[in-house]
Order: structure tokens, then C-alpha cells, then sequence
């Protein structure tokens, strides 16, 4: 079962939850179940745990991993971005652990028809829920070349945006981009001469954009953060991985937000937001794999986990 997604830095995570009999958990990001196994284990005899996910094949083949644990948890098809909602529908309150692990899970990158990666020819699709919104293909199909460069600048931090941008909107007219093959030539071609033998390849960082991008994923991971810091219990603990810069910042900073409350002009006597401190940092530097968890699973290689307490 560790196929579909292996759990990323497995022990640290239990331990900066702060795991323990009892309580309410919640992994907003299910996939494959190995997080969400180990905190069931974990909080025994009596611990809830709520798994959110969005993709449906993750919930059915992490429902089967998780059946021997019974009532203790409940899994729900939905965004982390609506756990507030999907608690309150539950009727739950506070919670004591949150748990978000940003990756993508090896499940769907190595199903070449989910669309997500450039070494399986796919339709270029990259939802994590398919039954909704627009896909990679409609994004790459509709956009001006404005709005990709937008998209693959901000999201890919690619410095090509513009000349990548360009040519996807020159490609698509003579016929459109519509498998993951046709777009990774597609960048590859816009790129300078010799960008083939760079250590990673050309495309990645459009693949990583424009996956963003279709999921709406740092918006959903500001909310998630919003919203899951005024679900924990004094005490409770939020953790969070994540695989590349743009959303290891957005962390740190709400979590810093979160402890330094006030957020008034550093020049005003006299507090006048009236914010409070809700957050403890626990981590000032996010904890990353050892050598070897990375030999075992390269996937691992670019995570970075942060933990914060609702104080």
C-alpha cells in the first residue's frame, strides 16, 4: 500500500503532532494513508481521526487500508480549504492535530492518465478532482500568453516564462496541446539551445505551474492555514510539509503571523488591531529528510515540515 503514496517523514510528523490516546485529528490530505495510519495507531484506543481528499481513488484505497481502525475514522471526498466546513458538518469543534502534506502523491504521478508528469504520455489533465473545474489542457488551450507567463512565473518560478508562454500560444494554433508529451516538447522546443542537459528537465517547472494553477493550490493552502488555526484546541498542533519554496513561504509567514498577532505599524504607541497571538512556532528551521529516508524514497528529497501550537 506504501506504493500509492509513501508516507513522508513518518516519525517526525507523529512526533510534532504531539500524538496521543484520545483527541480529534485531522490529515487534510489523505492519499495513500500511511500519516493517517500511524496517527490511528498513534492515538489508540480512543483517537477520531477526519481524512480529507479530493481524489476519489485515494479515498476508496485508503478507505480498505483504514477499515480495521472502524468507526474511529471518518474520511470525506472534499478540498482542505473547506475543513472549517467539512468539521462543522461533522459537528466537530476543536481538534488537537492537523496534518497537510503538500506533494503529490507517487499514485497519481505515476498513473499516466491523471495527466500530472512529463515522463508518461497522458492526456494533460493534472485535477486532483476530476469531476470538476478546468484541466492543464483547457488552461494551455484558453489562456493568453500573458496570463501563462503570469501563471508560470509566479507558481513555476521559471525564468523562461515569457518565452515559454509565447510558444505554447504559437504551438495551439496551429493545433492544440492536449497530452502531457505534446506540451513538455512544446516547452522544450521554446527553451534555449543545451537546456536538455540541465540537471532537471526543461519542462518541470511548467508542469509544477501549471499544476498549481489547476488546483488552485496556494489560495486553498492560505485558507486551510486561516481557518485550521482557529479549529485547534489550546495546545493542538499544525503541521505542515511542503515540496517547493512558494508554499514553504506561505507557511512560515502565517505561522509567524500567527504568533507575532499585532499587526500594526511598528511606529504606533499603542496597539490598535487588537490581534492577539495565537500560534507558538516550534520550528524555526523546518525539519527535512535524513540521507536515508531520500535514498529510499528520491520523492522525499525536497520536503520541508513546519509545526506550530495553538496557544
Amino acid at each position: 500500500m506504501d506504493l500509492f503514496h509513501r508516507p513522508v517523514m513518518l516519525q517526525e510528523v507523529i512526533a510534532s503532532l504531539g500524538c496521543r490516546p484520545g483527541g480529534v485529528w485531522v490529515d487534510g490530505t489523505l492519499g495513500g494513508g500511511g500519516h493517517a495510519e500511524a496517527v490511528l495507531r498513534e492515538t489508540a484506543p480512543d483517537g477520531l481521526l477526519i481524512g480529507i481528499d479530493a481524489d476519489e481513488e485515494a479515498l476508496e484505497e485508503t478507505g480498505r487500508r483504514l477499515a480495521p481502525f472502524g468507526a474511529r475514522k471518518i474520511l470525506v471526498k472534499g478540498n482542505f480549504a473547506d475543513m472549517d466546513t467539512i468539521l462543522a458538518e461533522k459537528k466537530i469543534g476543536k481538534v488537537d492535530g492537523i496534518l497537510l502534506d503538500l506533494g503529490v502523491s507517487s499514485h497519481q504521478l505515476d498513473k499516466a492518465e491523471r495527466g500530472f508528469s512529463f515522463t508518461l504520455d497522458a492526456p494533460l489533465d493534472m485535477r486532483m478532482d476530476r469531476s470538476r473545474g478546468m484541466s492543464a489542457a483547457d488552461l494551455v488551450r484558453t489562456l493568453p500568453a500573458e496570463e501563462l507567463q503570469k501563471i508560470l512565473r509566479d507558481y513555476g518560478e521559471e525564468r523562461m516564462a515569457g518565452r515559454i508562454a509565447r510558444a505554447l500560444v504559437n504551438r495551439r494554433s496551429a493545433s492544440p496541446i492536449l497530452t502531457t508529451a505534446e506540451l513538455a516538447s512544446a516547452v522544450l522546443r521554446a527553451m534555449p539551445r543545451g537546456a536538455e542537459r540541465q540537471k532537471i528537465h526543461p519542462a518541470t517547472r511548467t508542469f509544477q505551474a501549471l499544476r498549481i494553477a489547476v488546483n488552485d493550490e496556494l489560495a486553498s493552502l492560505r485558507k486551510a492555514l486561516a481557518s485550521g488555526t482557529g479549529r485547534l484546541a489550546r495546545g493542538g498542533r499544525f503541521s505542515v510539509i511542503s515540496f517547493h519554496s512558494l508554499e514553504d513561504r506561505i507557511v512560515k509567514d502565517a505561522f509567524r503571523a500567527g504568533e507575532k498577532g499585532c499587526v500594526c505599524p511598528p511606529d504606533l504607541p499603542v496597539c490598535a488591531c487588537g490581534l492577539k497571538p495565537t500560534l507558538k512556532v516550534l520550528t524555526r528551521k523546518p525539519l527535512i529528510p535524513g540521507e536515508t529516508e531520500i535514498a529510499a524514497n528520491p520523492r522525499a528529497r525536497s520536503a520541508k515540515l513546519r509545526t506550530a501550537e495553538r496557544i
